[in-house]
């Protein structure tokens, strides 16, 4: 194989790990929050990245544009609004958004640092959304005031957080 060949298959090789969707990562395609709430999202990596530093970012994410990232496991990072945590236990680690705005919607990267290679990312769409209107009033979070509630988010790729209600359970 000549030098030439050997190049045209090392960065198609390499690139295969940041494909959204790459085995090594994975989570929900899309997810959707509501103004003024939070929104967690759950990344699931194997056992190989156990040890690595874990990350959430806008792309493109460079090493200084990283919105978080793991420190040491099952310690939360906070910044801003932002928050990570890694939980070794489930190779997972959970990213929090808190106190949503509009201007959070977009594509972002659940990655993971690994020294001489490209990293592993996988890619999800955040859709921001205005609580919807009631007969009575807008929806109100239970709750302590200004405790932000959580969206449980489902780990398969396929799924959306924004859920159907259950039309045999009564509105709030």
């Amino acid at each position: 194989m000549t030098p030439r060949g050997r190049a045209g298959w090392l960065p198609s090789a390499l690139l295969l790990l940041q494909l959204p969707g790459c085995l090594s990562l994975s989570g929900p395609r899309r997810v959707t929050g509501i103004v003024g709430r939070s929104l967690s999202v759950e990344c699931q990596y194997q056992e190989e990245f156990i040890n690595n530093t874990k990350y959430w970012c806008k792309p493109p994410c460079v090493l200084s544009w990283r919105m978080v990232e793991t420190t040491e496991s099952e310690r939360e990072v906070r910044r801003g609004r932002v928050s990570i945590r890694d939980h070794p236990a489930s190779l997972t680690f959970t990213v929090t958004l808190e106190n949503l705005r509009e201007e959070d919607a977009g594509t972002y990267w659940c990655g993971i640092d690994v020294l001489s290679t490209f990293d592993p990312i996988f890619e999800v769409e955040v859709s921001v959304i205005t609580a919807p209107a009631t007969a009575s009033g807008p929806e109100r979070p239970t709750g302590s005031p200004g405790a932000p509630t959580t969206l449980s988010v489902p780990t398969w790729s396929t799924a959306s957080a924004q859920e159907t209600p259950d039309p045999g359970q009564p509105p709030r």
